[in-house]
């Protein structure tokens, strides 16, 4: 498992009346709609994945974080032409940049990154969120162009609700419209519905189903809490980390039940994918095997829906 982020309503009739086209006819109805040609990107167009890691082997440039090595960084580089090589045979132009915890808090390749390729990437900067001066800091970074905050638990996640720093940040997150994205442990969804409850204007952004599968099995009360969090209106998920949860085995087809529970209560316009690439694109696991899972495989999905969770809801969140 990667030490980046593991260490890292019901359907209408029409849907299932969807779900006899077959696979391919799907794909070809998904281009044509979009007016582009899978593989090229058409200024926007394309699918978006909302949530990528990138970085350099340049750590001349810019340094590692003290608690990170250049043996720590597997594979050596990922910058954004890597990563574009990877996304645009896939119909996938835009992309959300999540900060690599090899930089900690110096966010500068990232923010260098945003601004070297226009209108191809939004981003998720990480923040000191015990820091006295957190508001100062997060609108500091909104400033450079970031679009939410990573907040990473680590064991901590029962302190935040009770965390004045941590408060203050979900009150400007509201007043200031940016995201909170948590990475968090099943256990932690509780601590998560805390804060939503006293921030309902909040929007909020669950990474990776909240690692619900990544023990190789879906817990099902825990998938029911996360289910729960669709109560408060400003919640979204990322449908994402495929190789890491459940048989962590391409094609993830036994993620597919997760993902139509979730569809049930989230509805798709609060569903997005996100690849999570470098680790998807590690030993089996292939971006076009993430991408395909929803693209493809999800028979339950309706055309609207797959554009909502390939595309709609984060161009809404991260790009708008």
């Amino acid at each position: 498992m990667q030490a980046h982020s593991y260490c890292t309503k019901s359907q209408t009739s029409s849907r299932r009346q969807f779900c006899s086209l077959t696979s391919a006819a799907l794909v070809a109805s998904l281009a044509a709609s979009q007016k582009m040609t899978f593989g090229q990107s058409n200024d926007g167009d394309g699918w978006i994945d909302a949530h990528v890691h990138v970085w350099t082997p340049n750590v001349q440039k810019y340094p590692l974080d003290a608690a990170f090595s250049v043996a720590d960084m597997q594979p050596a580089s990922f910058t954004p032409d890597q990563l574009l090589a990877y996304t645009r045979p896939s119909g996938v132009d835009r992309i959300v940049l999540i900060q690599m915890s090899f930089y900690g808090l110096n966010q500068d390749y990232m923010f260098d990154c945003l601004h070297t390729y226009p209108g191809v990437f939004s981003a998720v900067a990480l923040i000191d969120h015990k820091s006295p001066s957190v508001e100062q800091q997060a609108r500091q970074l909104v400033r450079r162009g970031a679009r939410g905050f990573r907040l990473h638990s680590k064991g901590d996640a029962q302190d935040w609700p009770r965390s004045p720093s941590m408060r203050r940040l979900w009150q400007v997150a509201a007043d200031d419209g940016f995201a909170i994205c948590p990475l968090i442990n099943p256990d932690d969804i509780v601590h998560i519905a805390m804060l939503c409850q006293s921030f309902p204007k909040t929007k909020v952004v669950v990474d990776h189903f909240a690692r619900i599968g990544i023990g190789g099995s879906i817990e099902p009360d825990r998938l029911d809490e996360l289910c729960g969090l669709a109560r408060f209106p400003q919640v979204y998920v990322k449908t994402s980390a495929f190789y890491a949860l459940g048989k962590k085995q391409p094609p993830y087809h036994d993620l597919l039940p997760m993902v139509k529970k979730l569809l049930d209560a989230f509805g798709p316009e609060r569903l997005m994918w996100a690849s999570d690439c470098p680790y998807q694109v590690q030993g089996m696991h292939t971006y076009q095997a993430s991408i395909d899972l929803i693209l493809k495989d999800s028979e339950f999905l309706s055309t609207s829906d797959k554009k909502w969770l390939l595309r709609d809801t984060a161009q809404k969140l991260f790009f708008a």
